[in-house]
């Protein structure tokens, strides 16, 4: 019995460290007179500059969901940088908050674009960072939010989207305009995400000869990374849920992405 309660203690030693190792610093920064909380998450035991990654947050605004995705970037050797999109760190607890907060925000493209602007100014800032190789990521909200970045020009190396509205909030990808490579992954049976938006999207990258992939997953529906998502859904009565096997997926694919678009 002491030997392998020995045992499960230097187990527990073992790991304890690298766990510790993860640091997230809340980061405040302005966009005109808009407080905007932010936070960055790094692994403290990792040394020198690695590439950096803008989180962009679901209509819901910065969850634990969100954090734990940011948590896992840092893991994988990346400063993770979650941007706060509406100010003040502001959350919903409902559809109805969260629909005006993410809806006021994609009215507005050119207050979307500063506020993402400040994200990767903040990032940028950070002394671990190497300003050469910036990408970002999105979920729900967040994921038009990265593609629209990407739209319009700006200097990122990949964009990684989940779940993810396809249309533009402002002008559409034009060629020899993105920068950065694109991963699309959404659910086959979102019903938020229409056959004809998909196929709209496909032919504007193709137009804009932009270096895009698009992944569907059978059966996985809105929300499909989030594992408090299933709860929402019946909660609201909204069609969100958690896909273990989508979510495991689409964490691989996202991973082999961002280690293809920084490698050097």
């Amino acid at each position: 019995m002491k030997t392998q309660l020995l045992g499960a203690l230097l187990a527990v030693a073992m790991t304890s460290p690298a766990l510790a190792a993860i640091k997230e610093e809340p980061i405040t920064y302005k966009v005109g007179q808009t407080t905007m909380q932010g936070f960055v998450v790094y692994d403290e035991a990792k040394k020198g500059k690695r590439p950096g990654v803008i989180i962009v947050h679901e209509w819901w605004g910065i969850t634990k969901h969100i954090h734990s995705e940011a948590r896992r970037m840092a893991s994988l050797g990346y400063v993770a940088f979650i941007a706060d999109m509406y100010g003040d760190g502001k959350t919903a607890d409902n559809p109805k908050t969260a629909g005006a907060l993410s809806g006021a925000v994609r009215k507005d493209p050119a207050a979307m674009q500063s506020r993402f602007d400040a994200a990767m100014v903040a990032l940028s800032e950070q002394p671990n960072v190497d300003t050469s190789r910036i990408g970002a990521m999105g979920f729900c909200f967040g994921g038009s939010v990265v593609l629209d970045m990407a739209r319009v020009g700006t200097d990122l190396k990949g964009v990684a989207a989940f779940h993810a509205g396809l249309g533009a909030a402002g002008p559409q990808a034009e060629p020899g305009k993105v920068k950065a490579k694109i991963l699309v992954q959404n659910g086959a049976d979102d019903p938020f995400i229409k056959p004809d938006s998909v196929e709209a999207f496909k032919k504007e990258m193709d137009s804009a000869k932009v270096d895009y992939q698009y992944i569907s997953y059978p059966g996985a529906v809105h929300a499909f990374t989030n594992p408090q998502a299933t709860a929402l859904g019946k909660k609201f009565n909204i069609p969100i849920a958690y896909d273990a096997d989508a979510d495991k997926k689409s964490t691989a694919e996202a991973k082999e992405f961002f280690a293809s678009v920084f490698k050097q």
